[in-house]
């Protein structure tokens, strides 16, 4: 072990955490409807798999993009050669077009400010290398992304103080828990650089609302720190109310040209809002030059690939298509979201109210032994090895409080996500019943235990009664005489 770096040794990947956990489980034994019926069902990934049949449609109506062709002619020599760091101006032109359109066109995005990147992931992290040292802290409202523990810091050795949010306010941001965040990390000596949010939050499913921004602004205006909006759910707002980005919210102050507006920085990705993950393409937007720059030179440890790049820069030029594509992607998110929140509802289990996003945040605080994170464990494992669905605990995601859990809905058909609801409904069915039990034999034991005491006492008066000249002229047989038959006996005893 010598030999190899404190990194490679180090146990701060986040790789042992329940959300990573149940990812592994899910692959030794996925459920597939024909060849493994009773596998695990993963409802513990973020993916958008509702809308992929619109996508390949595309493609065959496209064949010069697919096919890394120009007006019917080759381009695959130019497309293989070495490319520049900055990324094709076409596909940059064309990612800011699309992002100005989800965001209603109230705010427009400078092709020039934006730095690609292999995926949010890269983003995220490459952000934190141009912001912070070794050391700093960025403050993070809970629950937040499990994975950010691995983005964030295991490369950058840069710490996250976590912001602790509430189901008394829907786990909104308020100025009392930010101070908080901040003085703890005062406390532990570290130097808050910034904080980073997630617009549209995952793992709740709600977007922020324009108060709740301007207090953010409010707040790193006055500490002198970044806000990083993270807005790769942003094209999943499927009801309102709609979304706001922070740009947006900054341009109506006219913070615009001000020190503020050099602190704040976006993360974008097609990842969520097209379902393509596997196509690596994320970028950075940032209104700061340096950063811009930095970003620029540390992006090639994690290019988009040319051929991407020119498939999706016809794809997203293609209004008319983004247009129909955004439209029904919202109506099939939505009437996903319904039936999980339905289906539960009628399991006697509740969800935080959502407008976005590929997932619900569910109580399941009443199914809990006791209110512990322990007991919150106990019951995650049963719904992963013996209900067979994987979801994320929000331990995982630092929520504070026992019993709330992620559980994703757009990964899957309409016929697997019944089947999972079911599953569910016939778990939560078996607890109610194992309770009802469980209390019957609580009440039997403690009439056993009356019809004994009672018993004795009567055992008692008749040994007493035995020692005087009355006689009880009776039949000894408590567990068969009312209180009033007994006491007539007496009385004719006496």
């Amino acid at each position: 072990m010598g030999l190899l770096s404190r990194k490679a040794t180090c146990n701060t990947h986040g790789q042992d955490s329940s959300y990573f956990l149940g990812w592994q489980e899910y692959e030794k034994n996925p459920y597939n409807e024909v060849n493994n019926p009773n596998g695990i069902i993963q409802m513990g990934l973020a993916e958008n798999q509702l809308c992929l049949d619109l996508l390949e449609p595309w493609l065959m109506k496209n064949p010069d993009a697919l096919g890394l062709k120009r007006d019917g002619i080759s381009i695959f020599k130019e497309l293989a050669l070495f490319q520049d760091y900055n990324g094709f101006p076409a596909f940059k032109r064309a990612l800011v077009d699309f992002m100005g359109e989800i965001r209603g066109n109230k705010v427009s995005f400078d092709p020039n400010h934006v730095v690609l990147t292999a995926g949010a992931t890269s983003a995220n992290e490459t952000l934190m290398f141009c912001l912070a040292d070794q050391g700093d802290a960025f403050l993070l409202p809970t629950p937040y992304y499990p994975g950010f523990d691995r983005d964030l810091r295991w490369r950058t050795g840069v710490e996250i103080v976590p912001i602790h949010c509430t189901s008394s306010n829907g786990f909104k941001v308020t100025l009392p828990a930010l101070e908080q965040a901040y003085r703890q990390a005062q406390k532990r000596k570290l130097r808050v650089k910034g904080v980073l949010i997630t617009n549209p939050s995952n793992p709740l499913g709600t977007t922020m609302a324009r108060d709740g921004l301007n207090l953010l602004i409010n707040f790193i205006e006055d500490k002198q720190i970044h806000l990083i909006s993270d807005e790769i759910y942003s094209g999943t707002v499927f009801t309102s109310p709609s979304f706001v980005s922070v740009m947006e919210v900054l341009k109506d102050r006219n913070l615009d040209q001000t020190q503020v507006w050099e602190r704040v920085h976006i993360v974008y990705s097609l990842s969520k809002d097209l379902g393509l993950p596997g196509f690596r393409v994320g970028a950075i937007y940032s209104n700061n030059p340096v950063v811009v720059s930095a970003a620029i030179k540390m992006s090639s440890f994690g290019l988009v690939s040319s051929q991407t790049q020119y498939l999706l820069s016809a794809m997203l030029f293609d209004k008319k298509f983004t247009k129909e594509y955004m439209s029904e992607n919202h109506k099939r998110l939505q009437k996903q979201q319904k039936d999980l929140v339905l289906g539960l509802e009628k399991a006697g289990i509740r969800c935080l109210d959502s407008n976005a996003g590929l997932f619900c945040w569910v109580d399941m605080r009443h199914l809990l032994k006791s209110n512990t994170f322990e007991a919150e464990m106990e019951l995650w494992q049963k719904i992963v090895y013996h209900v067979k669905i994987n979801i994320s605990p929000g331990s995982s995601c630092h929520c504070i409080e026992p019993g709330w859990f992620r559980v994703c809905f757009a990964n899957m058909s309409e016929s697997t996500l019944k089947l999972a609801i079911q599953r569910l409904k016939s778990f939560v069915s078996s607890i109610a019943m194992k309770s009802q039990s469980h209390q019957e034999l609580k009440s039997l034991r403690r009439k056993a235990r009356n019809n004994w005491v009672f018993r004795l006492s009567l055992q008692s008066f008749y040994d007493r009664e035995q020692d005087t000249t009355t006689k009880v002229s009776f039949s000894y047989r408590p567990h068969f005489m009312s209180l009033s038959n007994i006491a007539a006996t007496l009385d004719t005893a006496a």
